[in-house]
């Protein structure tokens, strides 16, 4: 095992790094959802919620009121029996399903953030196999879940949040209000109240997550996993409580959700996006300081900008604009918030910062937006550690890294080969107070998922440099090996082809041809690049004369020999990545 440090004959890399001072933090340091939902109650009047709701009106919900509605659904599912039962939710970001989640902690039950994108029959077999009690579900599952179980089945509660006639006739079925209804008369009586929670380290959390066969394993947290990475997000992330954010990423997914309870400890006003359709005309409207994003996300920014400044002939003006930029800030002037105005009011105007994970982001981006000022803080994380380990600080960012760890874990190389970044790489492991428990009900998994001394094995790969900055390189399971057994990371191949206009997505894969194994890319054209009636041939020829330029650059070993155009997107997850186990 190495820390990474060892010195090489290789000339390391150098790496530009983005400097700024340092601002104060301003938050409370969390211990649990008990001590959340205490800092809540505090901020009292502050807005924490805009959204829309289901006849498209614009709502508002304090947190003093957001406070109220979790004490009462918890009091609701006392009152029902659930109190430290497993229970699990599904739907849209809502309140409700915030509320929710922070009642089933408080209340010391087990919260099972489910994928709005399952079929329900896989959401049904996925809960009974944990041993679910309930679930609360949003419109879009009305009729789909309740009188679908067999008669032996766990699943005895059926919540629906905004329910109609026929699913109330459910057995076991109480619509949500109702049931917050009944707790409002346990509170308004005294017969509840919020207790401190009894144990920290006790299973609190169950998350499906798809390894690259498609196979679902379920993490299991407990709240000192879920809110040491609340604090160290606090620590990390240039957020206060002035800032306006809109939540686009589905709630379920650890990420988004780790950073939403963040933003509520700070009394920061978060605003839902409703609809992937609307997301820009949101921004209009809610006028975000930060955003949380993955790449997907931020690449579809870069191409609008770009092709909207090429639709009103103004993309030499934006290439010149930088470029005046950055010899200002040189002298030490900073005009890029007047420079590039009209690109930033379509983003609403007060856009600043951007926190990116759940892949890894080409550094172009993150160069670019600094040039307009948009600052972009890349992470890592992995949903078994809670999932954040790894952020580049906002007042130095190294491009291209992923940041050094965060404060409640550490991180290691487990590699004895030497890149040509003159950094030994190999696979990045992590232990601390974010780590899971383990697998439900599954040794052979947890036995692979941990080393002999106990560190997780995160089975990305990467390397650290000299400032422990971690870099990640690419997946153990994606990794192509050709016939001269060199290791070529699919990752960094579509990092580069990202940059071809012409290119909306891509996916590298290894093609066994005798013996040889070619690397080819399967890439879905940008089609506002192509003229509207654009034929496939058109499309692959086009793509395929960028693709040999790019080629030149590359070393053979690392060349597309093979281009195939997608008619349609990829499959993605909901959190907006790529199903590569589904691309052969």
């Amino acid at each position: 095992m190495n820390n990474g440090k060892q010195s090489t004959n290789v000339e390391k890399k150098e790496i530009k790094m983005i400097t700024r001072p340092k601002t104060e933090r301003k938050y409370e340091r969390v211990l649990d959802a008990y001590d959340l939902c205490r800092i809540i109650a505090k901020h009292r009047d502050r807005i924490a919620f805009s959204y829309y709701d289901k006849s498209k009106n614009l709502c508002h919900l304090s947190y003093a009121r957001f406070y109220n509605r979790i004490v009462r659904t918890a009091a609701g599912l006392t009152q029902l029996g659930l109190a430290g039962k497993k229970i699990a939710i599904i739907g849209e970001t809502s309140t409700a399903w915030l509320a929710s989640y922070l009642a089933i902690l408080v209340t010391g039950s087990v919260a099972i953030p489910m994928d709005k994108e399952l079929e329900p029959s896989a959401i049904i077999g996925l809960l009974e196999s944990v041993d679910a009690d309930a679930i609360i579900y949003s419109s879009s599952f009305n009729g789909k879940l309740a009188g679908k179980v067999s008669k032996d089945s766990s699943l005895k509660h059926f919540i629906p949040i905004d329910p109609d006639e026929a699913e109330l006739s459910q057995p076991g079925t109480i619509a949500y209000r109702a049931m917050r209804a009944r707790g409002k008369l346990d509170v308004d009586a005294g017969r509840f109240k919020l207790s401190p929670i009894e144990s920290r380290e006790t299973l609190a959390e169950m998350l499906f997550t798809s390894g690259t066969t498609g196979s679902s394993k379920c993490v299991m947290l407990s709240q000192k996993n879920i809110f040491a990475v609340v604090n160290s997000a606090l620590q990390s992330v240039d957020f206060g409580p002035d800032d306006v954010i809109v939540s686009v990423l589905p709630v379920h997914h650890t990420y988004e959700l780790a950073i939403l309870l963040c933003e509520l400890d700070l009394g920061v006003r978060i605003c839902i996006n409703d609809s992937l359709t609307r997301v820009l005309k949101n921004f209009q409207t809610f006028k975000p300081t930060g955003l949380i994003l993955v790449p997907l996300f931020v690449y579809t920014m870069y191409k609008k900008i770009w092709a909207e400044a090429k639709k009103k002939g103004k993309d030499k003006k934006l290439k010149a604009g930088i470029v005046t930029s950055h010899a200002m800030r040189k002298l030490g002037i900073d005009k890029r918030r007047q420079i590039f105005a009209e690109v930033l009011n379509s983003f609403g105007g007060r856009l600043s910062k951007i926190v990116c994970g759940g892949a890894a982001l080409n550094p172009k981006m993150i160069e670019f937006f600094d040039s307009i000022g948009i600052e972009i803080c890349e992470g890592f994380g992995i949903t078994e550690c809670a999932p954040l380990t790894f952020v580049t600080p906002y007042y130095a960012r190294k491009i291209g890294s992923v940041g050094p760890a965060v404060p409640c874990c550490q991180g290691r190389i487990d590699g004895t080969n030497v890149g040509s970044h003159g950094y030994l790489e190999g696979e990045i492991q992590i232990k601390g107070d974010n780590v899971m428990l383990g697998y439900y009900n599954n040794p052979e998994a947890n036995e692979l998922a941990f080393t002999e001394d106990g560190w997780f094995r995160t089975g990305d790969i990467g390397y650290m440099d000299d400032d422990g900055y971690f870099y990640v390189t690419g997946r153990l399971k994606s990794v192509i090996v050709l016939e001269n057994g060199k290791n070529i990371f699919p990752e960094e191949i579509e990092e580069y082809l990202a940059d071809i206009e012409y290119i909306a997505e891509s996916v590298v894969v290894g093609r066994q041809s005798g013996s040889t194994v070619n690397l080819v890319a399967i890439v879905y054209p940008n089609m506002a690049m192509f003229k509207e009636n654009a034929s496939a041939s058109v499309m692959l020829s086009t793509i395929e004369k960028q693709i040999n330029l790019l080629n030149k650059r590359l070393p053979s070993h690392k060349q597309i020999k093979k281009v195939e155009i997608r008619e349609v997107e990829f499959e993605k997850t909901s959190s907006r990545k790529i199903k590569r186990f589904l691309v052969k």
